[in-house]
């Protein structure tokens, strides 16, 4: 039985025919780092075999396919011993958490004092600080006063019927206002009934206090 490779999920693999190079990242944070790029030998032949076909007319065609099956082979044989030297280069910078199992950076993102990741163990110093910044947002908005035309969007206001564009000229209109600010149009419009003296919005034809009718 061969050799067995370990492998992890926190990788890329770009490697072309021409050689390897791969990219290990945090499953965290998302950095990492990339394997310097390593010629692959039988990438170099097969180049040369496709370069002679191509020149002399297909005459080392057969010559080509048997380039071919030996590079399949010997490449992916190089490739299993470059992947695995990556592993050992960079295998060092990155720790599994034993919680999540994710892989995660030392740099950045491994609790020593824990012995997980921040994401299962954040550093308290920084959730602090977060929390204080949030609470401190929280403290503005709590505190924030309305400023005047705000104001007229209060919810006293909301007793009457606020209309989103002028009846007049259609534009629409960003705040409660009493007049059009495009066309001037008079836009709170009231009406009191003679029996009882309550004020009625416009067009109403019967009073909405005492049901008398509105003329």
């Amino acid at each position: 039985m061969g050799k067995k490779i370990e492998f992890v999920q926190n990788y890329s693999d770009l490697s072309t025919n021409q050689g390897f190079q791969f990219e290990f990242y945090c499953n965290r944070c998302r950095s990492g780092y990339r394997t310097r790029f390593k010629p692959s030998l039988t990438g170099k032949v097969s180049e040369v075999l496709d370069a002679a076909n191509s020149i002399l007319g297909g005459i080392f065609g057969r010559a080509a396919d048997i380039g071919d099956r030996i590079h399949s082979s010997s490449w992916e044989k190089a490739h299993d011993e470059a992947f695995e030297d990556a592993l050992n280069e960079l295998k060092s910078d990155f720790v599994q958490c034993p919680r999540c199992s994710s892989w995660v950076c030392r740099s950045n993102c491994w609790n020593t004092k824990r012995g997980l990741c921040k994401g299962c163990a954040p550093d308290l110093g920084v959730e602090m600080s977060a929390a204080q910044a949030s609470r401190s947002v929280e403290e503005v908005w709590a505190h924030a006063r309305m400023s005047d035309e705000d104001r007229k969007l209060s919810a006293k206001n909301w007793e009457e019927t606020i209309r989103a564009t002028c009846p007049q000229c259609e534009k629409p209109l960003a705040s409660n206002a009493k007049f059009c600010p495009e066309c001037g149009f008079q836009l709170v419009q009231k009406k009191f009934c003679s029996q009882c003296g309550a004020t009625n919005t416009t067009g109403a034809k019967f009073c909405a206090e005492c049901g008398e009718k509105m003329v």
